[in-house]
Parts: structure tokens; sequence; C-alpha cells
């Protein structure tokens, strides 16, 4: 079973001396089941962090966060529930005009 840290980018080296590996895609530090969890307690996400995490995954319905619009700024319609920055197909095909 997977386990994700909250590693700091200064103690990076001593989680990776431990075991624990990066994903790129997530951008998170996280361990395998064979590793003992006990070992990067003090790396363990807080509960208020893992409710930051499931944000970032996908939000709940009903769910809106705050929103920064630039001068430059277009909405695109929202077709799926996908995360904004995703390359979701559905999204992708749908949204811009053919």
């Amino acid at each position: 079973m997977r386990h994700d840290l909250k590693v700091p980018f200064a103690e990076k080296d001593q989680a990776k001396k431990l075991g624990a590996r990066w994903d790129a895609a997530r951008k998170c530090w996280y361990i395998d089941g064979g590793l003992d969890p006990a070992v990067f307690a003090r790396w363990q996400p807080m509960p208020h962090d893992a409710a930051a995490a499931a944000s970032r995954r996908g939000a709940p319905a009903g769910f809106e966060g705050k929103v920064q619009v630039g001068s430059r700024f277009v909405a695109l319609p929202r077709v799926c529930d996908c995360l904004p920055w995703d390359d979701c197909d559905v999204c992708r095909l749908q949204a811009w005009p053919q």
C-alpha cells in the first residue's frame, strides 16, 4: 500500500536514503507497502494535509476554489470533473471549437 509523505526540500536526501521515492506526476514523496511507515513518522502528513491533498486530486462536487483572473483570461466551459490543468480528452474535444 502506498503512503504519501510531506518531505521538506531540505530533507529530501534523508528520506531518499531511507527508501522514499519521488512521484513526479503528483509531485510528492511516497513509500511502498514493503517499508515500515514508523521510520517515516516525522514526514507523515497531518489530517488537514490529507484534506488538501484530496482537493488537489479532485475537488468534491460543489467545491468552489478561489479564481484569479487576469486581463487576458478566457473561461472555458467545464464539461467534466477533471482538474483544470489536466489534459483530459473529453474536455479538450468538447471545449475547443473544431
